[in-house]
């Protein structure tokens, strides 16, 4: 009964965590893209950034011999090893960027919507897992809140919906390979945000690079404001804080319930941008989100239903 009721804490603490670290954060690097004192239009150089500082507070952390964070040390097979998983990460960020950066916050939440839909079609093709027809279903009322929400969006983007989608495949790939890579670092979810980020500040290099965003830096009058660079430094801040929010919620439930944990806090993002924003939403618009949230949502009840009966079949006896 302790036991159960530890694990529960656990998992709802790492939910709440990424829960606040997640809004939080979309809403900084919202601000850096799109508001008026912060904007500079290198929404990679941005995400740069923030694996750097996740690196050096990896560093200076371990250094200071804070009790959860490992010394830093940098094994290079390691980093090797982990470049498929760092490559998946760089890729969704990027996307992720894009898209946040064309489209409203109040449409994130459904340009985003799919990651449920590729999650179940790469159990399939990587891990052979089959889904049931009551599980498919969901995803096709998930798709139909994403066809509803494009068709109604006010200020759609054709680059946000694409960035938004591509994303979303990444994002699923990304839960099954941090599962996937968990021992490669002792199962430790600082080490695996250290190697991850490490990688990612290469590989953004070229991306910088070519995307133009040097000329952009040395051009734009925000780069002398010091309230760029304090909001630059937030962001940062958050950008080791979701590294470990994400990997550490994956550990304590599974690639599938991050997805949903992370649709459902869209929701709430959602509203929140709603409210702050004051975004312009049609009826049909607000129904499309309802219509995702509603898919997501009975998704997640459909699979726990069907893995609570799977666990409580192996523990049946076998008969003679």
């Amino acid at each position: 009964m302790l036991e159960t009721m530890r694990k529960s804490s656990q998992v709802l603490a790492a939910v709440v965590f990424y829960w606040m670290v997640s809004i939080s954060l979309v809403f900084i690097n919202k601000l850096l893209f799109s508001g008026r004192s912060f904007q500079v239009n290198a929404p990679l150089f941005i995400t740069w950034s923030q694996c750097l500082v996740t690196v050096f507070c990896c560093y200076a952390l371990g250094g200071l011999g804070w009790t959860r964070m490992p010394q830093f040390e940098v094994h290079w097979k390691t980093c090797v090893q982990l470049l498929p998983l760092s490559c998946i990460f760089t890729l969704m960020v990027v996307f992720n960027n894009i898209c946040l950066k064309y489209v409203e916050v109040s449409f994130y939440q459904v340009a985003r919507s799919l990651t449920i839909i590729f999650n179940v079609a790469l159990d399939f093709m990587l891990l052979g897992q089959r889904t049931s027809p009551a599980a498919i279903f969901c995803c096709l009322i998930v798709i139909s809140g994403f066809w509803l929400g494009n068709r109604e969006e006010l200020r759609w983007s054709l680059i946000g919906v694409i960035s938004g989608v591509t994303s979303s495949f990444f994002v699923a790939m990304n839960a099954i390979y941090v599962k996937k890579m968990y021992p490669l670092v002792d199962n430790d979810p600082w080490k695996i945000t250290l190697y991850n980020n490490l990688n990612a500040c290469v590989l953004f290099l070229p991306f910088i690079f070519f995307n133009g965003e040097v000329n952009t830096l040395m051009s734009s009058e925000n780069v002398s404001n010091p309230s760029f660079w304090i909001m630059l430094s937030m962001s940062g801040v958050l950008g080791i804080l979701i590294s470990f929010a994400t990997a550490t919620q994956i550990k304590y439930t599974s690639p599938l319930t991050h997805n949903v944990s992370a649709t459902a806090k869209a929701a709430a993002q959602t509203a929140i941008a709603l409210l702050l924003f004051q975004n312009p939403v049609t009826g049909l618009g607000l129904t499309s989100i309802c219509i995702v949230l509603l898919g997501s949502l009975s998704y997640s009840i459909v699979r726990r239903r069907e893995m609570l009966q799977k666990a409580s079949q192996e523990r049946l006896p076998e008969k003679v």
